[in-house]
């Protein structure tokens, strides 16, 4: 993923929340951003937290199902078994390594989603 092109904030309740673009053809938001209205301190944690949801594990894998012919079902399938079981955990880059996922990137220092 190439550097970002174009930063845009937009103001939701009181939170700022990026829209980023890295000069392809879609728009990213910040999950990081978003998890920081709930929880400032460890918005990673809610990320996290959202990403054991068998709904959000759902979504996500059909999103990739239609728009990455890369996507492997696979590894899907065991994620989508797994998840909403307490022993569950998944982080945005385990999804995107084990998947091939590109409906969410993963940087150093945010994550966003399309």
């Amino acid at each position: 993923m190439d550097k970002i092109k174009q930063k845009v904030i937009l103001n939701a309740n009181g939170a700022e929340i990026a829209v980023l673009h890295f000069g392809d053809d879609n728009d990213y938001l910040s999950l990081t951003d978003i998890a920081k209205f709930k929880n400032p301190d460890d918005a990673f944690i809610v990320v996290n937290n959202w990403l054991r949801s068998k709904d959000i594990i759902l979504f996500i894998g059909l999103w990739e199902q239609l728009n990455n012919p890369n996507f492997k079902p696979i590894e899907f399938d065991r994620f989508k078994n797994e998840s909403g079981t307490n022993a569950f955990t998944l982080s945005p880059q385990k999804w995107i390594n084990s998947t091939d996922a590109i409906g969410i990137v993963s940087k150093r220092t945010s994550i966003k989603i399309k």
